[in-house]
């Protein structure tokens, strides 16, 4: 079966410097809902209809054996309860359209979402001895990826999901999903619904619902805020060489505690989130080494729906985020101590303080053609530590690990969104860098660490 692009690869080798691993993968198809769904067209929301957004983020769940489920495939379990899901979740199943304007609305098809299963030749352990978080290993042969700079993104499924048995008895399940229909936490509550239908309910306990106007444009549109992530930029970017390009994942608790330690008073109990954004911003600028006076920029995503007046209905699962930004320069972020980055990302999220600004946004949206964010070294973070995706459980227990499954960096105007979660021990939060300016980052991070005052000091 061919998909519309997407080029299926069925026996995958890789060699990584963890493992060499082969993925047998049988040809993916196009799972439907259960049962008849209604055909329809559905309009997006003003923020979900963003350019930004027009893009595939992927998520991945790794489980460990469950001996009670011994003899059960988690593949027939889950593609059952996702085509079950699908019936709730039924414009999941559909294709995005460009209306009048540019407007997307999802026509609800019920032509289904991109399955596949696979078998790979190693057990959970080998993606992560100690603990488990990216940069995995042999990402292209446990996910199928729908690549964002195809310039294809209509008229194509909605999601990409697949079921990687592992030799242990535990599986994988990886997700790309197209960040229009749904954020994070509308992600997860579909991923709740594939979790509750798998152990036999015969509904979701959060009934999805669609209601995309609540976060549509006021008429007249208005906007009352500056909305500088919308700013023409001053700066094209600077271009960094995909060559021999690294990527890391930080911090352990005790490095969050030896920058802490770092900062003035009035900014000991600010929170690990600031704390980490600012010293990777920080770093990753020094790093790059752009020319002093090159505007740099900070951006957060953050969920607004308990901002929202009134409140968005319980099981609203589009987009309900903002990512307002802050501006600086690459001289001013790299010769300030931390706390000057740590107070930008502070400033950054104080922006977004009440319903009103996301309201704003859609209100841009419409009132400029819904104008592109400004990606020019661009530094975006979103905190999944809520979020939940780990919580999916079809009989196997909550995952061992449940997030994005890496971060999203593009070289040609140096923008890189990274995902902050929790684990084991510490914070997660993917770094992306060309090899020797990955070394110029651990060195500038090891400094800020080893410098900052003891505790006992302060």
């Amino acid at each position: 079966m061919h998909i519309k692009g997407f080029v299926p690869r069925h026996v995958i080798m890789a060699s990584t410097k963890r493992l060499t691993l082969r993925v047998a993968r049988k040809t993916p198809e196009l799972l439907c809902p259960a049962v008849s769904t209604p055909n329809e067209f559905k309009s997006l929301s003003d923020i979900d209809d963003q350019r930004f957004l027009r893009r595939y983020v992927g998520a991945i769940n790794f489980y460990k054996k469950n001996p009670s489920m011994e003899g059960k495939d988690p593949v027939k379990i889950i593609r059952e309860a996702i085509a079950k899901a699908l019936v709730f979740y039924y414009p999941l199943a559909g294709r995005l359209r460009e209306h009048t304007g540019r407007k997307l609305v999802v026509e609800c098809t019920g032509q289904g979402v991109v399955f596949a299963e696979a078998d790979a030749d190693a057990t959970l352990q080998h993606f992560g001895e100690n603990a488990l978080y990216p940069p995995f290993p042999n990402l292209d042969g446990i996910s199928l990826h729908m690549p964002n700079d195809l310039g294809i993104f209509l008229d194509i499924p909605l999601m990409f999901i697949q079921v990687t048995r592992l030799k242990c008895g535990g599986f994988i399940f990886s997700n790309y999903f197209n960040h229009t229909v749904c954020d994070g936490v509308g992600l997860s509550q579909f991923l709740s619904a594939v979790g509750e239908l798998a152990g036999g309910a015969a509904f979701p306990s959060i009934q999805p619902v669609w209601d995309r106007h609540l976060l549509s444009a006021s008429q007249p549109p208005r906007v009352s805020f500056a909305h500088h992530e919308y700013d023409v930029s001053t700066s094209g970017g600077t271009l960094v060489s995909l060559d021999t390009m690294e990527e890391r994942s930080f911090f352990s608790s005790a490095k969050i505690s030896a920058l802490r330690c770092s900062l003035p008073p009035h900014l000991q109990r600010c929170s690990k989130f600031d704390i980490v954004a600012g010293c990777v911003w920080r770093c990753q600028t020094i790093a790059l080494s752009p020319e002093p006076d090159e505007e740099i920029r900070f951006s957060v995503f953050i969920d607004n729906r308990k901002l929202m007046k009134p409140q968005l209905p319980m099981g609203y699962y589009g987009n309900a985020i903002a990512f307002p930004v802050v501006v600086t320069t690459a001289g001013e972020l790299s010769k300030n101590p931390l706390h000057y980055a740590v107070e930008l990302v502070r400033k950054a999220k104080r922006e977004v303080v009440t319903d009103e600004y996301l309201r704003s946004v859609a209100g841009l949206m419409v009132m400029r053609d819904r104008p592109s964010m400004t990606e020019a070294n661009t530094y975006v973070v979103s905190n999944m530590t809520h979020v939940g995706f780990e919580q999916m459980d079809v009989g196997w227990g909550t995952a061992e690990y449940g997030g994005m499954s890496q971060g999203i960096y593009r070289p040609t105007d140096n923008i890189q969104i990274a995902w902050y979660s929790a684990f084991k021990d510490g914070f997660m939060v993917p770094v992306s860098l060309p090899l020797e300016s990955m070394k110029v980052f651990e060195k500038h991070l090891q400094v800020m660490m080893t410098t900052a005052p003891t505790s006992s000091s302060l």
